[in-house]
C-alpha cells in the first residue's frame, strides 16, 4: 500500500472554457478516460465521515483502490493496486475495507460511478488537470491544480484563473457529485 498527501485546488468551468483551455495547451488529442467506481456502506458511513473509497480504472486493465480522507488543506490518500479480476469481483459483490485498510472496518458495496475525461499538463509549481465528468446523465467541467505546497499552489492557481479570465466557482468532490444521484434529498 502506498500513501500520499494530495493538495489540490479546483473550480467549475463551462464547456466552452474547457475546450478553449484544451486548445490553448494543445491537449485536444491527449484526453484519456478513467472511470471511478465509488463504494460505501448502505448508510453512506464513509461519505458522512468525509472519506472517499473508490476503484479507479485506467485503460482496459489498470485498477487502483484508493481511500481518501479530507483535511482543511489536503487529503490523505492510500492506494492499493488491484488485478482486473479483484476489481470486477469487488464491484460485483462488495468487500470488507479491513482487508485493505487497517484504519476502517466496514462492508462496502458499489454505489455509483463517474467517467472522467482528463487531460493534464505541468504548470508552474504543479500539474493542471482539465476534466469533463459524466455521471447520472449529467456532464460537468472543472480545472484541478495539484501541488506539493499549499500557499505557493494557491497563489499560482489564483494567477492562472486571473490570466485566463476564470471566475472561481466552488465545486464539490467528484465522489459527492456522483453520490448525489443516489442520496435522497
Amino acid at each position: 500500500m502506498n500513501m500520499n498527501i494530495e493538495i489540490e485546488f479546483k473550480t467549475k468551468i463551462d464547456k466552452e472554457k474547457y475546450e478553449e483551455l484544451l486548445k490553448e495547451f494543445s491537449l485536444e488529442e491527449n484526453v484519456f478516460k478513467q472511470t471511478n467506481y465509488y463504494f460505501d456502506t448502505n448508510n453512506l458511513d464513509l461519505n458522512n465521515k468525509k472519506m472517499v473509497l473508490r476503484i479507479r480504472q485506467k485503460r482496459e486493465n489498470q485498477f487502483k483502490l484508493t481511500l481518501k480522507s479530507q483535511s482543511e488543506q489536503s487529503s490523505f490518500e492510500y492506494h492499493v493496486l488491484l488485478t482486473e479480476e479483484q476489481a470486477k469481483e469487488m464491484i460485483k459483490s462488495g468487500f470488507h475495507t479491513k482487508d485493505f485498510f487497517d484504519q476502517i472496518d466496514f462492508f462496502v458495496n458499489f454505489q455509483t460511478s463517474l467517467d472522467n475525461y482528463r487531460a493534464s499538463t505541468p504548470y508552474e509549481v504543479g500539474t493542471l488537470f482539465f476534466d469533463r465528468n459524466e455521471y447520472c446523465g449529467l456532464t460537468d467541467y472543472e480545472i484541478e491544480y495539484e501541488v506539493d505546497h499549499f500557499e505557493t499552489g494557491l497563489e499560482e492557481f489564483n494567477k492562472f484563473l486571473a490570466k485566463h479570465n476564470i471566475e472561481f466557482k466552488s465545486t464539490k468532490r467528484k465522489s459527492e457529485r456522483a453520490l448525489s444521484c443516489i442520496i435522497p434529498r
